[in-house]
């Protein structure tokens, strides 16, 4: 009998066509090696640099509301705390990686993370269905920005939206073991 929804083969290549795409958009030329001479448009590179800052501020933003989301759910339903605490850590260590670099002397701006918005259900299969979709539309919201992003970053944020897709596949699979 043949199962339906996720799969792990599914998700397994979903992630690569996710790595692949990360490739082919870091994979561009480079304007430097043009016989020493300054490039056309160095202008747009400023102007890549703000966007490229606030693609990592928003990441940020939004992996912290998920941050808090997976707080919440494991307050709420303390028996799926420990398989949403490995996720949860990776989804840290995402924030940490995608911070804009600081400027020489700038503070660390550490501010408390945003709430994130509604309750969690009190259905605990349906919390961490709620994190999977949550997880999803971070995968989605990463791999969207991939086409703004500098080949550095889009490499990152690709590989960050394949862990939130497969963060989503394992939610999802733990939704289903989870007891109501």
């Amino acid at each position: 009998m043949r199962r339906t929804g996720t799969t792990r083969r599914g998700a397994l290549t979903a992630t690569g066509a996710l790595a692949l795409g990360a490739v082919l958009t870091g994979c561009g030329g480079d304007d430097d090696g043009a016989g020493g001479k300054k490039p056309a448009h160095s202008g747009a590179r400023a102007t890549s640099a703000k966007a490229e800052k606030a693609l990592r501020e928003k990441a940020v933003r939004d992996g912290a509301l998920l941050l808090a989301r997976y707080d919440l759910v494991a307050e709420a339903h303390p028996a799926a705390a420990a398989g949403l605490e490995p996720l949860r850590a990776a989804v840290a260590e995402h924030g940490k990686a995608l911070a804009p670099p600081r400027a020489k002397g700038e503070p660390k701006g550490d501010k408390a993370p945003p709430a994130p918005a509604g309750p969690v259900s009190a259905d605990p299969k349906a919390a961490v269905r709620e994190l999977a979709a949550a997880e999803r539309r971070r995968a989605d919201a990463h791999t969207e920005a991939l086409l703004g992003a500098g080949p550095e970053l889009a490499r990152l944020l690709a590989s960050v939206a394949a862990a939130a897709a497969a963060h989503a596949y394992l939610l999802t699979e733990l939704a289903e073991e989870t007891a109501v």
